[in-house]
């Protein structure tokens, strides 16, 4: 088996090839970047954070090293003025905590604006204000004259100025105001200006424009405006990364986003890829060293924020590393770079082989010495392991996200594999009451532990709760670590869709205990009997130190 290199160097000559363009790059200065994920982000459909929430993700997010945190709109909800009242009393190291809100009411003075004085009363250094760049904007939905307009920017930034707050001025819609009107647009941005913002931050607020609008825009921007530019994008037409590029390529200076691109609607631009691309591709400043916790908050946030992970999600996704080919494995294992633009421990990711019928001889080999397995490369075994895997998928098992049946099958085909206990027998019944409307699972388990015969009754919210109960009942006498088990996830595929109700289906569960997770799977006509298959491999695979203990060297 080819020897794989020890240390891999992060500018690896793939990597070398696609930067070669941005090496005559000048010397650029330093960018900052500013999260909005407690704001914008918590826009997004399906998501609401608790103030408890957004504390956590501050936290990370300083820890991080992103230079600005937007906690949100003080003046809009309670749980946002709740958030600022705690996050002062909570030193970070790295970040600066900003407050976010619009200019004042045209109907109210600029020292009487709830909004304004709401922005005050949160007590952060920096402010983030935004108006209106754009004139449909202004006439139709705020109602009023576009000098009205300009005058509400003047005297909002004034009056923050004059109580010693740094601002930050958010022009929404700067693209489309831009498009429509340059010369008003341009006026809004010279308001801002003469009224003391330290920020100009373009916004592309419906996200409809495109790379070569944004740059082109950016730079007619800079000619116009002596202070640093930022770029704040929407993802609607898939370009929120690109546009934030192309605008830092002109020299904006600031860029906005959320981790892993949450946000309303489409969401925003994402920073999960954002700052790698800036950082490891175009050579500017970003995160430095911590660059590799990124991966780790991504999948805070999207704990946190109850969502399903984007396993496909580039630089810190589950897949963004995967390998599934055998022809991609095989280059992949003379050579990472044949197949990977960067070191995955860069953002704090890792390679994965998959385990697949596609994966043929060197998948398996990777898998089998990952496992802390030695195999010569020629063994009769390894021919058998590749046909083994390749029936089992035409059945319809998938071993992807089933790492753990994977090993139990690996071990059983190397013969370094003695089963714990023997299935004798199980029976499930569902009992459903028509007057309550009610119903209840009961099922019975009938296993063999060396000599030794163990029954066991186990009821549940469901038929497979009621199972796995049953199962854990007869086995934890003989193997007390498995009251450590629990079942996280369980999830059901029709695989036959034309048969109907006699269509194979297979069930993949995710157990876990306090230090591991692992997932198993099952495949029959039978949802039982396919449950079965996984909850066993599950409790199986827990009691593997056994095997684990005694593996030397190949059989």
């Amino acid at each position: 088996m080819p020897t794989r290199p020890p240390a891999r160097n992060p500018q690896r000559r793939a990597a070398d090839r696609s930067d070669a363009s941005l090496a005559s790059l000048p010397k650029s200065p330093a960018l900052e970047i500013y999260d909005t994920t407690l704001r914008d982000g918590a826009q997004a459909e399906d998501v609401s954070f608790s103030v408890d929430d957004k504390i956590r993700i501050a936290q990370k997010l300083d820890d991080l090293g992103v230079h600005f945190i937007e906690g949100g709109w003080p003046g809009a909800n309670p749980k946002d003025i709740e958030f600022f009242r705690i996050i002062k009393t909570i030193p970070l190291q790295h970040a600066s905590v900003v407050a976010f809100g619009s200019t004042r009411k045209a109907s109210n003075p600029v020292d009487k604006d709830p909004t304004i004085q709401a922005l005050l009363s949160a007590d952060t250094q920096t402010i983030t204000l935004f108006g209106k760049s754009w004139t449909f904007q202004v006439t139709d939905a705020l109602g009023i004259a576009l000098g009205k307009n300009l005058e509400l920017i003047k005297d909002s930034i004034e009056h923050l100025k004059s109580k010693g707050r740094r601002v930050f001025y958010d022009a929404e819609h700067f693209f489309d105001g831009y498009k429509a009107d340059p010369d008003y647009a341009l006026k809004t941005i010279r308001a801002a200006v003469a009224a003391g913002a330290e920020r100009i931050i373009l916004c592309d607020t419906n996200g409809g424009s495109m790379p070569w609008e944004v740059g082109e825009i950016c730079r007619a921007v800079q000619a116009e405006c002596s202070i640093p530019l930022g770029i704040h994008a929407h993802n609607d037409c898939e370009m929120a990364v690109a546009n934030s590029l192309m605008a830092i390529e002109t020299g904006v200076t600031q860029v906005q986003g959320t981790i892993n691109g949450i946000g309303e609607r489409c969401g925003n631009a994402n920073l999960t890829s954002i700052v790698p691309n800036l950082q490891l591709k175009m050579k500017r400043p970003g995160l430095g060293d911590r660059l590799g916790r990124l991966k780790d908050v991504s999948g805070f946030v999207t704990e946190i924020a109850n969502l399903m992970p984007n396993k496909h999600q580039p630089y810190v996704g589950d897949a963004a590393f995967a390998h599934k080919g055998g022809v991609h494995i095989h280059a992949v294992l003379k050579n990472p770079a044949t197949y990977e633009h960067i070191d995955p421990a860069m953002v704090g990711n890792r390679q994965r082989m998959l385990v697949s019928d596609y994966a043929g001889r060197s998948g398996i080999l990777e898998k089998v010495e990952s496992y802390g397995l030695t195999i010569a490369k020629d063994h009769s075994k390894v021919a058998e392991l590749v046909e083994t895997l390749k029936e089992r998928e035409n059945q319809g098992y998938q071993f992807e996200g089933a790492e753990g049946s994977f090993e139990l099958l690996m071990r059983k085909a190397m013969g370094n594999h003695t089963p714990s206990f023997q299935l004798l027998g199980f029976r499930v019944v569902v009992e459903r009451k028509q007057d309550d409307g009610t119903s209840s699972s009961e099922a019975m388990v009938t296993v063999k532990v060396d000599e030794t015969v163990a029954h066991a009754q186990g009821t549940g919210a469901g038929p497979v709760n009621a199972l796995d109960h049953a199962l854990r009942k007869s086995l934890e006498r003989f193997y007390p670590e498995l009251r450590e088990v629990k079942l996280l996830d369980y999830k059901v595929r029709v695989l036959s869709a034309n048969r109907g109700t006699e269509s194979k289906v297979r069930v993949l569960i995710e157990s876990g205990d306090h230090k591991d997770k692992w997932g198993t799977v099952g495949v029959s006509e039978n949802i039982m009997e396919a449950s079965w298959q996984a909850l066993a491999d599950s409790i199986e695979y827990k009691l593997l130190a056994r095997d684990r203990s005694s593996d030397q060297s190949s059989p």
